[in-house]
């Protein structure tokens, strides 16, 4: 029997083993490799912002030598108000406004319109102790009994034929100097003083305490000319070294852009104003003298008082309109210079020459 069982074993030990599929261990075969996901993190990109475009190079080149050339104290600004550049020369400089402020007023004015203060049909009456000096031209108008006129009519004679009795009339209806001094700041036009009003300024300017008896006749100019020479010149050199009414070529030229993108006023009265300047009969040889034909342009001049061969202020400032449509705001401003009439005018007439003719 142990015979029997030791050839059994023999034989099961010597006989091939056969695997069984149901009870064999499986193979392991490894998965293909897989890369690990990709996670893309998506930033926002901001909008390219678009360069400004650069002035003509030919442009800043003659507004620098217009200035430098000029005997006298002058700023010149030249603003593009599509494109957004601007060319200047001394144009931080606080130089007299002289009748320029008028559109101060005359944007002040228009403020109110909007607001619902005024209307340029309301009545004013003017009376002769309305009058001031210098160029007034409704002075012939206004009796004893006074002249009947409305805001509108008076906005006209101070804009277009710059008459400094309607124009004080008007400072006065809305609100005196502080009044424009406020929308100056609240429109946040920079460097650009209001004086005291026509009065007072042009007096202080030579050497004068006003008197209402300076308004009529040639009163303020005898009395101007009793002064000794010497006060009067103090005077004139305390004006134009710190001119109660000064501004910066750059500040009026960025208000003028302002005013045309209809940042300051309603459309209506943008519209008024432009359309008012543009039908000014005042310094016709000055900034206007070389427009071309097919181009628009609408200004305000100023001009201060004479001393020994100086003028303090001779001023022209506008808006420059293409025939495609491309405006710009132009301010020439000279202080103070001995040179004639007629090289101011040629100075003015280049810059707007060198604005046309770099034009595109």
């Amino acid at each position: 029997m142990v015979f029997a069982a030791a050839a059994v074993a023999s034989c099961v030990a010597a006989s091939p083993k056969v695997a069984d599929s149901r009870t064999a261990p499986p193979v392991y075969r490894p998965a293909p490799y897989q890369a690990p996901p990709r996670y893309q993190v998506v930033v926002p990109v901001p909008p390219a912002t678009p360069r400004p475009m650069s002035a003509p190079q030919a442009l800043v080149t003659n507004i620098a030598a217009l200035g430098r050339s000029f005997n006298g104290r002058v700023g010149i600004a030249v603003r593009s108000v599509d494109n957004g550049w601007s060319v200047q020369t001394n144009g931080d400089a606080l130089l007299p406004q002289q009748s320029v402020s008028k559109l101060w007023v005359a944007m002040t004015v228009l403020d109110f319109r909007d607001a619902g203060k005024l209307r340029l049909e309301d009545p004013v009456t003017l009376k002769p102790e309305d009058l001031t000096l210098f160029h007034q031209p409704i002075a012939a108008l206004i009796k004893a009994d006074g002249y009947q006129t409305t805001i509108g009519a008076l906005l006209q004679r101070a804009l277009t034929m710059s008459d400094n009795t309607a124009n004080d009339r008007l400072l006065r209806y809305v609100g005196g100097p502080k009044a424009v001094r406020a929308f100056i700041q609240r429109k946040q036009l920079g460097d650009i003083r209001f004086g005291p009003g026509e009065r007072l300024l042009q007096s202080a300017t030579a050497g004068l305490a006003w008197k209402p008896e300076y308004a009529f006749g040639n009163a303020f100019t005898r009395a101007r000319a009793r002064l000794p020479q010497t006060d009067r010149i103090a005077a004139f050199e305390r004006y134009v070294t710190d001119p109660p009414d000064g501004a910066a070529p750059m500040a009026i030229a960025g208000a003028l852009m302002k005013l045309k993108r209809g940042e300051l006023l309603s459309a209506s009265s943008t519209e008024y104003l432009i359309g008012t300047m543009q039908s000014s009969k005042t310094g016709k040889m000055r900034l206007r003298g070389a427009v071309p034909e097919g181009w628009s342009f609408g200004h305000k001049t100023g001009t201060g008082q004479d001393l020994a061969g100086r003028t303090a202020g001779y001023n022209d400032v506008g808006l420059l309109t293409a025939p495609d449509g491309k405006s710009y705001a132009l301010a020439v401003m000279i202080g103070d210079t001995p040179r004639p009439i007629p090289d101011r005018q040629a100075l003015m007439q280049a810059v707007v020459a060198a604005v046309v003719v770099n034009h595109h």
